[in-house]
């Protein structure tokens, strides 16, 4: 059984203990239906009554719990899986125009969540209050005190330095650059909270929950404004050097393409991302195309979204400006796979709602550009969380980092 290693946690290489009791945690996290002592002791090369140890002190730290599992010759087999009363976290999605907020239990058990509009170019001093105040306004409504939340997961469309809990050199956040978000969050919240690229989030929300389940060679792509990729290698999360691995949205597919926020021409992001999507639109209407986008109360405000919600209707242009968006994402992911050779590319984000209007010229292109024997090797599907695969790798991320940093106080 491969485990993710997603964990933040460090612990002291001399206490072996812990460094078993930490592999535990995450053995029984990830086991689908629990997970029996015996298995335990059999994957982490443990005797039985040190994989009792182990346990009995995470289940008096409430960490862990007893359930029956599933019947084996006739004999009901205990299994142990997280407690999910142990307590409660916020995956939190900040993207390039809403946040997300998802409150679950330690079982990643969704009980509520929520999104607002908000203006990513505002700059930090606007948007985290913004974000805070949304935060503690929910709470209130559910009846829920923020000092019942144990750690909260962060998610920015940025190349994160994560020792710092910054962003460096972000293309759609300008006023962002080394601004210290978690510090500043951890101040205002008064927990633990857990930076992280919005795509790589996506790709551990799928993996844990969604379409990347048991696949360690994973790549989450986000189409939203922006586009991003989440790495996933041999079942763990690749950043690169500075935190800017992954960055599919600024390659380069046409030399001398429309200008990108990142200040080069021709970018993946400036042809297929949400704002070049409804930008070809504008221009479009201005040029005198027949759709119904033209109907809209203003035209110069039309969003990818509203284009999105057109091609589901029909709309011939709507529908053109997805597929060619597709050709572009496709074009770029069959680089991807000859260089990275992945088993799954789940798409998701907001442009990718649209569903096998975009897909299907994304796996027709990235089939026809790929080696064969890497293209026949991988599958091309939608995020199965849809718009909240990136607030659930958030949600992941944060369980992560209270249940070790509670297993390490026990």
């Amino acid at each position: 059984m491969r485990r993710l290693d997603t964990t933040i946690w460090q612990v002291p290489k001399a206490n072996v203990k812990n460094l078993n009791k930490h592999a535990t945690l995450d053995l029984i996290r990830f086991s689908p239906s629990g997970i029996s002592r015996i298995e335990l002791s059999r994957e982490l090369g443990l005797t039985r009554a040190a994989v009792t140890a182990i346990v009995g002190d995470l289940i008096k730290a409430g960490l862990v719990r007893e359930t029956n599992g599933q019947f084996s010759r006739g004999r009901r087999a205990i299994a142990l899986e997280i407690n999910p009363q142990g307590g409660l976290v916020v995956g939190v999605d900040i993207g390039a125009t809403h946040v997300t907020l998802v409150l679950a239990d330690y079982l990643a058990h969704v009980m509520d969540e929520v999104e607002a509009s908000l203006d990513i170019f505002q700059g930090p001093q606007v948007c985290l209050p913004f974000v805070d105040q949304f935060l503690r306004s929910w709470l209130d409504e559910l009846g829920v005190n923020l000092a019942q939340i144990t750690a909260i997961g962060v998610g920015v469309p940025g190349p994160i330095v994560t020792d710092a809990g910054m962003v460096s050199g972000p293309p759609i956040m300008p006023g962002w650059d080394l601004f210290p978000i978690r510090e500043w969050l951890e101040k205002a919240w008064g927990c633990p909270v857990t930076l992280g690229n919005d795509a790589e989030f996506g790709a551990l929300g799928e993996w844990a929950f969604g379409a990347g389940r048991g696949v360690d060679n994973l790549v989450y792509i986000k189409v939203g404004t922006g586009i991003g990729a989440g790495l996933l290698i041999d079942g763990q999360i690749y950043r690169g050097t500075t935190g800017c691995a992954g960055e599919i949205g600024h390659v380069t597919i046409e030399e001398n393409g429309p200008l990108c926020t990142c200040g080069n021409r021709g970018c993946l992001e400036a042809l297929a991302g949400g704002r070049a999507i409804a930008q070809k639109a504008i221009f479009a209407i201005k040029a005198g195309a027949r759709t119904t986008l033209s109907e809209l109360p203003s035209v110069e405000a039309i969003s990818a979204m509203d284009v999105i919600a057109a091609a589901r209707k029909g709309d011939h242009l709507s529908q053109k400006l997805v597929q060619e968006a597709g050709y572009y994402l496709g074009t770029a992911l069959a680089n991807l796979i000859n260089l990275f050779n992945p088993t799954k590319i789940v798409i998701g984000g907001g442009v990718a709602q649209v569903g096998d209007l975009l897909l299907d010229p994304v796996r027709k292109v990235a089939k026809q550009r790929s080696l064969k024997v890497a293209s026949q090797a991988v599958t091309i599907t939608s995020a199965v969380l849809g718009k909240r695969s990136s607030a659930m790798g958030a949600v992941a991320q944060a369980i992560s980092l209270s249940l070790h940093q509670l297993a390490e106080a026990s």
